[in-house]
Parts: structure tokens; sequence; C-alpha cells
């Protein structure tokens, strides 16, 4: 069995070569290929796993070209960044300074990184559907619900992760004493747009005493990035992404201030790489060094001045939301995850205010049969209403990056909640197409 790793010279490949190489993973990959258009981070990622100790891998092989690297995959992960860390630090920068979130994720930023993205995206998909058609591919690639819907407009077999709504869901169980594997919860949205709505234990609603414990909240760092008053008011636990929507001209100003998250990773990673390549035989220490600062420096911007990260918000955990559907995918031994996954997956529509094609995230049950989305509670009032504007938003995004059409490009950014004038979002757009290379190229 083949894992495909699209990005694999990327910084995070080791977090998921250490799940692939415990010695129970019931997958039995024959090989790991790492593709990648940078064969100097492919040398010294290389290095990395070999000095972290990861002696149960398979054969690990290397390519710069997507057709042999995609031939006979059976999981494709896809975590490619296109542009590198250069095009994010200009995809936040030109945001913030007309006063709009510059976020790789959420808002204009994410946008750009869409617009840049989705041509090489669809690059994969299509060679996937040609030389690999019952391949699965495990998007973890940014903004990851935008990219998932452009990609299944060609293949089919294309799944959206992300650590942070199960990690939500881990905590929040955690501290009302249990497993996540012994609850069942309510949790819907659009990825890092989404809020967990009910966790239950044997019948038992926990989240409300959850939500009226000081203690308890105060172990969740979702509640204390948006607070606990907002919390009980909203009756939910937001994802932690919610807090640029909840406090966007704190965070604006908060950001402007300071080095940019994109600043910060294409300084610190730079070296990084220069560091590892210039002195190979320090390649994982260096690289675990490097990653515990990226850590403890996740979503400064959100706590207070002088305020540490605390250990038990740290860990990410995508790679082993990957492991555990590739897994049940592999060998039937069925699993629950919070996945992206089509509205239209279910027997009906999970959210029937949106498009049939509309990439979500709800908890699913996989298996060997596949995908299985599990209908959650309506959704409803402005978290509906926040859901269906930044759906129709991400469309014009796919729209625009397909076609070329600045126009629908435009569209997109001023119609998105955190921008407030259509005419910086005009303004921002042309400084996108000048600036970065990548994004020129997809609207020529």
């Amino acid at each position: 069995m083949k894992l495909l790793i699209v990005g694999g010279g990327g910084f995070r490949l080791p977090q998921i070569l250490s799940v692939l190489a415990d010695p129970d993973v019931p997958l039995h990959l024959t090989e790991v290929c790492l593709y990648d258009l940078s064969t100097e981070r492919l040398a010294v990622m290389r290095n990395v796993a070999h000095q972290l100790g990861y002696r149960n891998l398979p054969v690990m092989t290397t390519t710069t070209d997507m057709v042999d690297a995609v031939r006979g995959a059976d999981f494709i992960f896809s975590a490619m960044r296109i542009g590198g860390t250069a095009g994010r630090v200009i995809d936040e920068r030109e945001a913030l300074d007309r006063g709009i979130l510059g976020q790789e994720t959420v808002g204009p930023g994410g946008y750009a990184y869409a617009f840049r993205t989705i041509p090489e995206a669809m690059r994969l998909a299509e060679t996937v559907r040609h030389h690999a058609p019952e391949a699965w591919v495990i998007n973890f690639t940014n903004p990851a619900g935008i990219i998932t819907q452009a990609m299944r407009t060609v293949h089919p077999r294309v799944v959206g992760i992300c650590d942070t709504p199960i990690g939500l869901v881990r905590r929040a169980a955690a501290v009302t004493g249990h497993a996540e594997s012994d609850v069942n919860y309510d949790y819907i949205g659009l990825n890092h747009l989404g809020w967990l709505r009910s966790l239950t234990f044997e019948g038992e609603e926990l989240l409300p005493g959850i939500i009226a414990d000081d203690d308890r909240l105060d172990r969740l760092e979702e509640a204390r990035t948006v607070g606990f008053d907002w919390v009980r008011a909203i009756g939910m636990i937001p994802n932690e992404y919610l807090y640029y929507y909840y406090f966007n001209r704190e965070s604006v100003a908060k950001i402007s201030d300071e080095q940019t998250r994109g600043e910060f990773l294409q300084q610190q990673q730079g070296a990084f790489y220069d560091a590892a390549a210039a002195n190979p035989h320090l390649a994982g220490e260096l690289w675990n060094r490097t990653h515990n600062e990226r850590e403890a420096t996740y979503m400064a911007e959100s706590r207070d001045e002088g305020e540490v990260r605390r250990e038990e918000d740290m860990g990410g955990g995508y790679e082993h939301v990957a492991l555990e559907l590739m897994s049940a995918l592999a060998t039937g031994t069925p699993a629950r995850m919070i996945l992206g996954v089509s509205n239209s997956d279910a027997e009906s529509l999970l959210i029937p205010q949106l498009r049939e094609d509309a990439i979500i995230e709800v908890p699913c049950a996989v298996d060997s049969s596949g995908v299985h989305p599990m209908r959650q509670a309506p959704l409803i009032g402005p978290e509906l209403g926040l859901v269906t504007q930044v759906k129709a938003c991400e469309e014009l995004v796919i729209d625009a990056a397909l076609t070329g059409d600045r126009t629908l490009a435009w569209r997109a950014l001023a119609s998105h909640p955190l921008v407030d004038s259509i005419a910086v979002a005009k303004e921002l757009l042309a400084a996108y197409i000048a600036k970065n290379p990548d994004i020129a190229k997809t609207f020529a």
C-alpha cells in the first residue's frame, strides 16, 4: 500500500511520519512517497526523519514528478504550500496595511492563498483521476474547505481534515472526566468556522455544566480566547478561529503592530532549512527546537501580552486524524471523526441552506465503504447567517480561480463579513496580483 505525501519537503512532515512509525499502525504500508518541487527540502526532511529515529517506517521514496508520485498511490495526503511562506507574508501584510485582517485561512488572506493554490490543487486532482482513480485524497492544504471543494469537482474521493474541531471535542470531554471516544457530540460548520453545541455521555448532556463552570472553561483554550461571558451568551463553544470574527477589530490592531505569523514562519523556517542543509548531522535536533517554538507561538495574537501557551493546548493532532481516517478506510475498523465532506454526502442536505457541493465540517462515521456524515441539529440564527455568507464567498473564490475572472475575485473579497469596503477590496486584489506572481498567473 502506497502513501503519497504532497508537500513532502514541508516542515510538518515529521508529525505525519511519527504516527506512521507506530508498529501497531494497521495500514501495512509498503511505500511512503514524498513529492515536492524542492530537492533541497526533500533532502533536509529525509535527514530529519532519519535522525528522529522512525525505524518502523516502510520504504521512503522522493520525487519531483507529480505523475510518478501519484501512480500507484492508495492514499494521498495533500499539504502543498504554493508560493511558500513568502506568499503568505504578502497575503497577510497587504490586508493588514489596509486595516483588514491578514490571516492564512480567514478572510482575504485565506482567499489570496486559495487564488494561488487552486490551479495546482486542480492539477493534482486531474493527475489522481487519470493515474490513481481509486485513491483517497486527504486534504490538509489550506484554506482546507475551499481547496477540498474545488478538488471534488474533479475527483470525488477527496476528504478535508483539520485537527481543531476534534481537538475541541477531546478537551471538552476531558474536563468532564471522559475520553472523546466515550461521548457523543454535535458539531457543525465550515473549516475554521464551527461550533460544539452538544456533548453527551450515556444520554446525559454535559455541555451546560462545562459552560457554567469557570474552572472547566479555563481548561479550554477556545473559551479563554473568546471569553467565558460570550460562551455563556451563545450557549456553545466556538472553534478557536472564531476569535477572528468575534474580535476582528482587536486582532487586526494587535497583528498590525507586530510581526505577522507568516513573517515569523518565513524567518524561523528559512533559518531552519538553511541550518539543516549546512549541518545535516544536526537536522533532527534543529527540527525539534524549531517545532517547539512554532507550537508555543501559535495564535499568539489571541492571548494577552506575556501569556504563555499552556502545554495542554499544544500538540496539533491532524496527523492522528489522517491516520485514523486511512486506517478505517483501509481496514474497515469503524471510526468517528469530524471531517470536511460534501453537503450532499448524506441522504439529504446536511445544511439545507447551502449548495449540494458545499464542503462543510460535521462528525462522520468511517469504514471500508467510505465516509458517512452524521446528521446534526439544524444550524440556526446568527451562526447560520455567518456560515451561509462565508460559504457564498468561498464559492466565488473557487469560480474566480477556475475562470481567471477578476470581477468574481473582487466580489469574493468585498462580500466577506470582515471586509468593510468594496473599494478597499478592489485595491487589495490589485495589490495581490501586482505583488504575488502566483496570483498574477491565476488572473493572467
